[in-house]
């Protein structure tokens, strides 16, 4: 979409730089004590056993221990390339109806019609502040309570930036220990959750029934070295480990074995590789609460207010009618007339989120700004105050300063009793 308007633009002469709040991608550089242990590593040429070596493997149970309160021996652990990747893998392999949550993050209902897999889709509303209403989930359980069901639970969440509490797990597991439902916890943005005391993981309440998934992209910023994690359920996951193993050395042999070695070092511990985390996550805590207010000020937007990860939902459905009169008549049209001359504002809207065809919200990305610099503006003068966190993001991500402004110019345009925007 984003290079056919610019097609468009440059037609009419027009060379504006978009406003990315589409992509979801961790600015910041690579931590360096994990480049250098890639860097260390990039002689080990050997293939490895298809579900990690055993250093990467022994790493992140203990890392998951350490951070999460959640014991899960080595055996439990397998690697892959990426995330996605193991969930590509597990929908694969889990004979079970998933269960996607509207909104949800775009990755997931793709994957699984390439599978030529169905699911069910269990709608989040708004006024439960787009958390899994635990009697909702019981309804579509007991719609086919013979049938073997996988609840998708992403937290914090993609797109709104919800994370949810030990209790609201508490009454969800609950539910799914009742009709003996799967929990796959994407809990890739754990470690991004704001206060860290806010997060509890899946695996730690439902251990028995929980797959946890993450990896080194989002906490890390190591998003191309494609390496993802997930710890099995409690109980005896040998024969599913067989047959994880056999579709992983099917479809790649094994994860890039310098990328293993090097992952010890990102899951071992090391005091830089955890001071680092620990200043990303603040700041992204800073650009999610400013980029949320500064949306939610903007008349006629409902905004979600992240506790973690670098998104929040946009919601412009009070906007309905005056959206339909300048032809943003779906979900789908809203993130088109976002991107059209002359707003070039870049989102994630409609289907691609899972939203029905009548919610006018979108996702927001709060990372269009260069991480490295801004890393070094939070080092050299960290915010103390409001008025510090405000002059900061001003001056670490004028660009998304910029993106608010054209989002209110786009929502001025709505308003405007014609059918044009400008």
């Amino acid at each position: 979409m984003i290079a056919r308007q610019r097609e468009r633009c440059t037609r009419i002469g027009c060379h504006v730089r978009y406003f990315n709040f589409a992509l979801g991608q961790s600015p910041f550089p690579v931590p360096p004590a994990l480049s250098a242990a890639l860097t260390r590593e990039a002689g080990a040429g050997h293939y490895t056993d298809a579900v990690g070596v055993p250093e990467l493997r022994d790493a992140v149970a203990e890392f998951y221990k350490r951070h999460f309160r959640l014991h899960a021996e080595p055996e439990r652990v397998i690697v892959g390339n990426g995330t996605k990747e193991i969930l590509y893998i597990l929908f694969s392999v889990l004979d079970a109806e998933v269960v996607l949550t509207s909104p949800s993050w775009v990755g997931y209902a793709p994957i699984l019609r390439l599978l030529g897999k169905t699911y069910t889709t269990l709608g989040l509303d708004r006024k439960d502040g787009y958390r899994i209403n635990p009697r909702d989930l019981e309804a579509v359980l007991a719609e086919n309570p013979d049938r073997r069901h996988l609840l998708v639970l992403n937290n914090p969440n993609n797109p709104t930036g919800v994370v949810y509490s030990r209790r609201e797990l508490s009454k969800i597991a609950d539910v799914c220990r009742k009709y003996g439902c799967f929990v796959l916890a994407d809990e890739v943005y754990a470690l991004t959750t704001y206060r860290t005391g806010d997060f509890c993981s899946m695996g730690a309440i439902y251990p028995e029934g929980t797959f946890v998934t993450g990896g080194l992209s989002m906490d890390r910023s190591a998003a191309g070295y494609r390496l993802g994690v997930c710890v099995l359920p409690e109980g005896d996951p040998e024969a599913l480990m067989q047959h994880l193993t056999r579709v992983a050395a099917t479809m790649y042999t094994s994860v890039a074995t310098p990328v293993q070695y090097a992952a010890v070092t990102a899951y071992g511990g090391d005091p830089a590789v955890e001071e680092y985390m620990q200043t990303t996550r603040e700041i992204h805590r800073i650009m999610g609460g400013y980029m949320s207010r500064a949306f939610g000020m903007i008349e006629g937007v409902e905004v979600t207010h992240p506790r973690g990860g670098f998104y929040f939902l946009a919601d412009f459905s009070a906007l309905a009618g005056d959206l339909a009169r300048k032809g943003v008549r779906y979900a789908n049209d809203l993130s088109r007339a976002l991107l059209d001359h002359p707003h070039h504002v870049a989102t994630v809207s409609g289907d691609a989120i899972m939203l029905p065809s009548d919610a006018f919200a979108a996702r927001v990305a709060f990372v269009d700004y260069d991480g490295r610099k801004a890393m070094e503006l939070y080092r050299e003068n960290r915010p103390e105050t409001g008025l510090d966190e405000v002059a900061y993001v001003q001056d670490a991500a004028p660009r998304m300063n910029e993106g608010i402004e054209a989002v209110r110019k786009f929502v001025e345009g709505v308003k405007r009793k014609t059918a044009e925007f400008v």
